[in-house]
């Protein structure tokens, strides 16, 4: 990593700015100025985003350990380790897989509970217009 993307890197971490806030995401999912909703369906939303981001990030976190390991023994030279190297690359490439689903589910899911929400919300305006 060079001077500049150092510099990048510890500004990014050190400026809430730059950060995903959870209360702010969880304003959204809800609809609230407090994030303390407690509508079922945004919570149900919450809790499938968290789940399925922190699978994916787990699933990220151990391609990154098997990268490293491919790493280490294409360096290596040894024969054995190279040979090895074919079946955590085809782990690594299981991992992509899941990964991509993950993302996918979420996506799906996501645009339910969008649609969810906006449904709730124009028959929320019709029963006021109603009353």
């Amino acid at each position: 990593m060079d001077s500049s993307s150092a510099v990048e890197e510890a500004n990014y971490h050190e400026n809430p700015k730059n950060s995903v806030d959870k209360t702010t995401v969880k304003q959204w999912f809800t609809g609230t100025e407090n994030g303390d909703g407690d509508e079922e369906c945004d919570e149900e939303a919450w809790e499938t985003l968290n789940k399925g981001l922190k699978e994916a990030q787990s699933v990220l976190d151990q391609n990154r350990l098997l990268i490293q390991q491919v790493n280490e023994n294409h360096q290596s030279k040894i024969p054995d380790n190279l040979v090895k190297n074919v079946a955590l690359i085809q782990e690594i490439n299981g991992n992509i897989s899941k990964v991509s689903t993950v993302y996918s589910n979420l996506s799906v899911n996501f645009s339910k509970f969008v649609h969810q929400r906006r449904i709730k919300n124009k028959n929320d305006k019709l029963e006021l217009a109603d009353s």
